[in-house]
Parts: C-alpha cells; structure tokens; sequence
C-alpha cells in the first residue's frame, strides 16, 4: 500500500538562476575593482597618502568579502507544504513538551507571558500529549502568581478554543479581534462568559503587581506542578503546566538564556520527557492551533526524519507597522535568507518558534554503549535522569520527581559535565540560538523552513530606535564572539564537513557585525579627503569610473529585486537600506567592539532581554512613520556627527564641483555624500526640522557638531 505524503519541497529554479547569474557577473566586477585599487592606483598616489588608501581599499575589501558570503543565503531557494490529514491518528502522535522563557517581569509584562502559555496549550494536539513548561529567570513572585491564576482561567479557556475551534488562541489577541464576535447564540454567550472570567483574571494580575509582586523574589530552585491536564466538568482535556525556576548564584555562571533552556530540558526530561519540544519567546503566542501537527509532517516523514533536528517557523509579529522604519519585521532573513538555506542543510535556529527533536539536543548517540561513569561525565550525576535517556513520553508528577528536578534545577549541577558543550544548549556565546544550531549541523543533523500562510506564531517586535539597536548590539557581540572563536564557521563548519555553501551562509551572519568598519572609514576617509582636495575615485570619465558605478547600481538594483520579488516595495528597499547604515554606526560597531573585550578579558558577558513594554508616544511615532531619537546619546552622537560631516562635505564639494571645475575629479566622494544624506534624511529631520519629543536633542546636535570640526581639525592636518 503506497504511503501518502506529509511534505512537499518545491525549488525556486528561476530565482536560483538569477541569484547565481548576479553573483558571477557582480563578482567579475569586484575583480576588476581590486584591480584598480592595487596595481593602478597604488601606482600613482603620493606615499604620504598610503595609510588612508589602504583604510578605503580594506573597505572595499571587507565590503565585497560580506557580500559574496550573503550572495550563498540566495543560491538554492525553495520552499515547502504540509498534507496535515495524512498524519497518523491522535493515539499514535508523539508528545510535545512546551518550553517558555522569562527572565524580567519588568520588561516582559506577566500578562503577555501568560497569553503565551494559554495559547501553547490551547494548541491542536491531543492535550494529554501536551505539557508546557515556564522558566522564569527573574524568580518572579509575581510570574509565580499569574501563571497559577493562569491555569485557573486555562480550565475554561481551553475547552472554549476547543469546542468552538478558535483560530486566534491567545485570549488578548482574541478578545481584541473585531470579527470574533460573530456566531451561535451558544458560541456568542460564552465568550461573553469567559470574557468576563478574562477581565477579571487581569484585574488580579493588575492587584498583584501594584501590591509590590514585581519586586518580590524567590531564591533556591523552585519548580511547581501548576496543574495536571484532565477532564473539565466532562469537556476537554487541558495540557499540564509546570513552573521551573532554577537556582542562580553569583559564584557560578548561569548562561543566560541557554542555561535556562538546559535545566528545562533536564527538569521536563524527568517529568514528561516528550521527544518534541517546542521553543518560545515569552511574548510569541500560537496564532495557528496547528502548527504542531504542521510540523510533525516533517518529523514524522521517514524520508527526512532521521537526520531531522528541528522545524523552524518564521518570526512574524502583531505590531508591525505598513512603513516598518526600523525593520523590525527582520523580513530579509524569513523571507529571503532562511529559505535560501532550506535548500541546503537547513536553516539556523532562531531562538523562538520551531519544534526541535530532543534526541539531536543529547549528543552523536543514543549513549547505549557507554557505562554509567561516562554517562555521568556527560549528563551529570542524576541516576533518574540518566534513565530518562533510554525511554520517552512517561508523565510523573510524584513528590520524588519534583525534589529530583529541584536537583537538576540548582546551579552546580552542570560542573563536571558536558552541559552547554556538547549537550543541550551551548553556551561560549550569547547567541545560543545561532551557536546550537552551527553545532547541530556540525553534528550532521538537518533543518526545515516553514512558512504557512497564516503565520504560527506571533510576537511583539521592538519598536523604537533605542531597543532596535540594544537588540541588535547583543546579537552582533554574541555573533563576532563565534566569528572569533575555533567555532569558526568557515574553519570548523568545513573540518565538520558542512556543505561549503552553508558553511558560507554561517559565516555571512558571523561577519556581518564587521560592515561596521567599512561604514565608519567610507562615512569619513573620502569627505575628510575631499574637503582637502585630494580624489579617491576614478574620473568620470576614466573607464574604471564605469567599474565603480556598476557595482553601486548592480547591489542597489539586485536588493529592490530580492525585496519586491519577495512582496516587499521601494519603501520597504529604502527603509532597510537606512537601517543597514545605522545599524552599521552603532549596533554592528559596539557589538564588534563588545565581543573583543570579552575576548581580550576586559569586560565579563551580559545579556540584557529586549523591553516588551509598549511606551505609547514612541509606538505613535512608530505607527506613521517618524523616528523616535529618544535613545542612548552613545547609539545617538555617532550617528549625527557622520551626518554632520557628510553635509558639510556634500555642501564643501559642491563648491569644488562649481567653482573650480573639477567635477571629473571629485563626482564619486560628492555622490558618496549625498546618496549618505539622503539615505539618513530621518537624522536630518530629527536635528533641524522636528521639535516634537521624539526629535535629536539640541545637546546631542551640540556634542556632534564638536565632533565633527575636531574630525575636520585632525583631517587638515594629516591629509595636508
């Protein structure tokens, strides 16, 4: 009897043509440029001047190398659909354990940390087999509190998404929702019913917190069986609900996310041990009950199964606005870059949003042929756990199990061990996600992308300047910190045996930090060179000039194609253009800066969570499309002194250009300026046009200009 199929993969052959057709063409070009830089216009400037071109030629350098990494995220692309109604009967699914992540209950609100738990386990899936787990890092009495009244509400909650078969299973998304209030008269005085259980559940939350809860700690581990899915008046079963708080010492290190996500493992392993979990940010609820059976057509096939790790979802969100002016949506990597890499090995864990395989989490093997000090010297020295590893799927809740777990939740269980090394989460950097996934393909597991229509899960992204950039500095420290590390990508992901291409994929996000040396030397080298009268682009009309201006035109022109060929406009092209360029000033450049003092032992690892509380004003601005600069003046002063610069330079060569002729000479810096300023007109309008709060601050405009004469100063005198 032939077997009907879960999944389908399908190639994008046309994309893949004109992606590999760019890459050769642009590539030729590069060539030619460093052609030109090296053997005819190192020939001809005078030695005093060498310093400066070589800053500008490892520019062009770094720039082209950056991009010919990126140019691999576009070679295979495809994409992928699920036939859900061929899986098995209920009965025979595997279980699912659910893990979620807190770590502060100021910046991640309890209320949204509970949304997130009712929607896990309000998802499709037979409940029994169902078992969520919440760690919260903050050891919040008050997360404590509103996960416990949580489950409270859960008990109506659950049956009601069940019975009536609610899409929308985060009750805040769904009472918002304009179109739910359509239906039966039974289906419309229930939700009246339970939508006045829901206010009051946050009126409690609301009393807690004002009562002082949000400062109120718990110290030690503590993991509490919150409830144990059952029957609910005869109505549905509801999914178990667990609360895990590990113990954190200042003497030993806690790993940040990935140590949290390790005793989840340990702790869920003796508890419910379901050999799929699924991974969430506190703030991205299920918006599609499905998502589970969705992925298990992928790791139930047996075509990929065995050398399957996880399925990954993309990251969408609630908030996003139609201009999207920080590019919070992150639409190049779901959109273009992760499918790009599904045509490969797989894509890279992204932290939150896929169903991962527990087995690919616990080492090469299934261990069976090591003794039982081995074991130990790998998994630490729980003989409960290490019984975990030969069975799956027991659900006990015994007084002995949670003292057990209390064990395996304390912070010197992972001495000794192979924890965040070679099991589990790894740790050695902050991007747990990034690292654990180069790993697991290292390991020869594989990935899948799956993109549905309605997305899976949806998130809260950040919404301001300031917690863009902070978000993205983290990022950028943890990504350089692999870069720099025998990790590698291009050195150990091929001693591993990836594909060239993946490994190449790795290293593009590994590097990308590094656009921030180009960005500052090419945002001054050529203005400062210009204001003293000394050219560093060919003539117009010089044929290398042409070389110059292909390449401007051919990466500009390939990204609106990528951009609008993926549903995006010229909007979106040029928003995410300006974002590259701040995002390369700032983030890139203190995360680089970051990562090398932790490398060199001058500052210790941190890891800031990114704010998910909404401030209204700044979320307005968001809305129609103004930038907030309330940020940081170390994220802000940069900024505007770069563009204080290029105006004074753009308006300084326009000069040259006019009054003493030499357009041919000086064309490619004055153009440099202007395409600068215009990208960065926001800073512009910010400084000189808007008075409203969100604008730069007259102190920061102050601070910038000092900066930029002294950058004058010191420019008129080594360039003389």
């Amino acid at each position: 009897m032939e077997t009907l199929p879960l999944q389908k993969c399908t190639e994008h052959k046309f994309s893949a043509t004109i992606n590999r057709t760019h890459t050769f063409i642009h590539s030729i070009a590069i060539l030619f440029m460093l052609y030109y830089r090296l053997i005819i216009n190192l020939t001809t400037i005078h030695i005093s001047f060498v310093p400066y071109w070589f800053l500008i030629f490892t520019s062009e350098l770094i720039l082209s190398f950056i991009w010919l990494l990126d140019s691999a995220n576009t070679w295979t692309p495809v994409s992928r659909s699920v036939f859900p109604e061929n899986l098995p009967p209920d009965d025979q699914l595997p279980a699912i354990d659910v893990f979620i992540c807190t770590a502060d209950p100021k910046k991640e609100p309890a209320l949204g940390v509970v949304n997130t738990v009712l929607s896990a386990m309000a998802i499709d899936y037979p409940p029994e087999k169902v078992t969520v787990y919440l760690s919260d890092d903050g050891s919040s009495v008050l997360t404590l509190c509103a996960i416990r009244e949580a489950w409270k509400f859960g008990e109506l909650w659950i049956p009601f998404c069940k019975e009536f078969d609610v899409k929308r299973i985060s009750p805040d998304v769904f009472f918002q929702a304009v179109d739910e209030i359509n239906g039966s008269k039974e289906y419309l005085q229930e939700r009246e019913k339970i939508q006045k259980e829901y206010e009051v559940f946050k009126e409690r939350l609301k009393k807690a917190q004002e009562n002082g809860g949000i400062e109120e700690r718990h110290f030690g581990p503590n993991i509490e069986i919150i409830g144990q899915g059952g029957k609910n008046n005869g109505k549905a079963k509801i999914p178990s609900l667990v609360y895990v708080s590990r113990e954190k010492n200042p003497s030993h290190p806690h790993h940040f996310k990935a140590g949290a996500l390790n005793v989840l493992l340990r702790v869920s392993g003796i508890i419910s041990n379901s050999p799929y979990i699924l991974m969430l940010d506190c703030d991205m609820h299920s918006n599609d009950p499905s998502s589970a059976r969705q992925a298990m057509c992928f790791h139930l096939d047996p075509k990929i199964s065995p050398s399957l790790a996880f399925v990954q979802f993309p990251q969408r969100f609630h908030n996003i606005s139609k201009k999207d002016i920080y590019d919070s949506a992150l639409r190049a990597i779901f959109v273009l870059k992760w499918p790009g890499m599904d045509g490969l090995i797989g894509p890279i864990l992204s932290g939150s949003c896929l169903y991962i395989k527990r087995k690919a989490l616990y080492g090469n093997a299934t261990h069976n042929d090591m003794d039982l000090s081995e074991m130990k010297k790998c998994f630490g020295p729980s003989n409960e756990f290490l019984n975990t590893l030969k069975s799956t799927n027991h659900k006990e809740f015994a007084d002995n199990k949670i003292q057990e777990a209390k064990i395996l939740a304390s912070c010197t269980y992972e001495q000794d061990s192979q924890w965040g090394e070679q099991i589990g989460f790894m740790y050695r950097s902050v991007v747990e996600d990034y690292f654990t996934s180069f790993i697991l393909h290292c390991k020869g597991w594989k990935s899948v992308f799956y993109n549905p229509t309605r997305p899976a899960f949806l998130g809260s992204a950040t919404t301001n300047l300031n917690d863009t950039l902070v978000q993205g500095t983290r990022w950028s420290s943890g990504l350089t910190e692999v870069l720099f590390s025998r990790f590698c990508p291009l050195i150990y992901g091929l001693k591993s045996r990836i594909p060239l291409v993946e490994c190449t994929c790795y290293a593009y996000l590994a590097t990308q930090a590094l656009y921030c040396f180009p960005a500052w030397f090419l945002a001054i080298i050529p203005q400062l060179c210009l204001l003293n009268g000394i050219p560093i682009y060919p003539k117009v009309s010089s044929p290398w000039f042409i070389v110059y201006s292909f390449l401007f035109l051919s990466t500009l022109s390939k990204y609106l194609w990528d951009v609008v060929h993926s549903g995006g406009t010229m909007r979106t092209w040029w928003n995410e253009w300006r974002v590259w360029m701040i995002k390369s000033i700032t983030a890139y450049f203190y995360g680089t800066l970051d990562a090398i003092l932790k490398l060199i032992g001058f500052r210790k690892a941190s890891f800031l969570p990114t704010n998910k509380v909404v401030d209204d004003e700044s979320l307005k601005r968001y809305q129609i499309g103004i930038y907030d600069f309330q940020a940081s003046k170390m994220l802000i002063v940069p900024l505007v002194t770069l563009v204080i610069l290029n105006m004074i330079s753009f308006i300084w060569g326009i000069g040259k250009v006019i009054f003493e002729g030499r357009f041919s000479d000086f064309f490619g810096q004055v153009f440099l300026s202007f395409f600068i300023l215009m990208v960065n007109y926001p800073i512009i309008e910010g400084m000189i046009l808007r008075k409203d709060k969100g604008s730069i601050p007259l102190s920061v405009t102050i601070l910038s200009s000092l900066l930029s004469f002294s950058l004058l100063f010191l420019g008129s005198i080594f360039l003389m």
